[in-house]
């Protein structure tokens, strides 16, 4: 091994136990002054009720209802806009290397292991009936969108999503145990709005990975990515799976 090597090796810790590291990791939340937090709270409230009441109608259309893509597209606005509203938002890190750099590697990593999941467990919901009906109750809705009007709607309103839950409503609980109950309320708003079961179960585990990101990295960056792969997965997998 050459000294520039054993130079190189000693400067940061092996990968693996950066892996380990990032994963235990729990981000220094920044300070905010008090009428920041206020203002935080008031707008993610609002927000939280218009937005579930979008949700909510959109969902609640027959599959091909023309004004579903621009109810989507709306539910998205409010997400967006309520969370930039709210105060300011960070992308977050990861420290692999040595240095600190954006989780973009990481957080695209995780959305594909989180969507391989969801796929092997669609493999099994789609043989019970109750629970492939559900599903298929959700996806019918693809059949009626062109591919890329469909795509464009996941990936918009998965960084809104994520903007919104993981950003402004995380930063707004502070101390008050952010990751666990930004993912209850999040679980909660998916199946009051819905009613969909599956449609929540769905949230809770990827409310929760999406929250342990923002909780390791202290920014929105990771959890926009996995949910951004996962809902490209769930679009373009499961269809073709449950027959819709």
């Amino acid at each position: 091994m050459t000294e520039s090597t054993m130079a190189s090796s000693s400067t940061h810790p092996p990968f693996f136990q950066e892996v380990k590291d990032n994963l235990k990791r729990v981000a220094i939340p920044h300070h905010e002054p008090p009428m920041v937090v206020k203002r935080r709270r008031i707008a993610v409230a609002f927000v939280l009720i218009i937005g579930g009441v979008l949700l909510g109608y959109s969902l609640g259309l027959q599959p091909g209802d023309a004004s579903f893509y621009w109810l989507t597209l709306a539910l998205a606005a409010v997400w967006t806009v309520g969370a930039l509203a709210s105060g300011p938002l960070h992308l977050g890190h990861v420290r692999f290397f040595g240095r600190n750099q954006r989780p973009v590697i990481s957080g695209t990593v995780v959305g594909i292991v989180v969507g391989a999941v969801f796929v092997v467990g669609g493999l099994i919901a789609r043989e019970i009936p109750p629970l492939a009906s559900f599903v298929t109750r959700v996806l019918e809705f693809a059949n009626y969108q062109t591919l890329w009007l469909m795509v464009f709607s996941i990936l918009l309103n998965a960084v809104a999503e994520e903007l919104f839950f993981r950003g402004a409503l995380y930063t707004a609980l502070e101390k008050h145990h952010p990751a666990v109950i930004s993912t209850i309320i999040y679980t909660l708003a998916i199946f009051v709005a819905t009613r969909n079961p599956m449609l929540a179960f769905a949230a809770l585990v990827l409310g929760s990975v999406c929250a342990f990101e923002r909780r390791a990295t202290g920014g929105v960056l990771a959890p926009i990515l996995t949910h951004m792969v996962w809902g490209l997965t769930m679009v373009l997998v499961l269809p073709p799976m449950f027959g819709v």
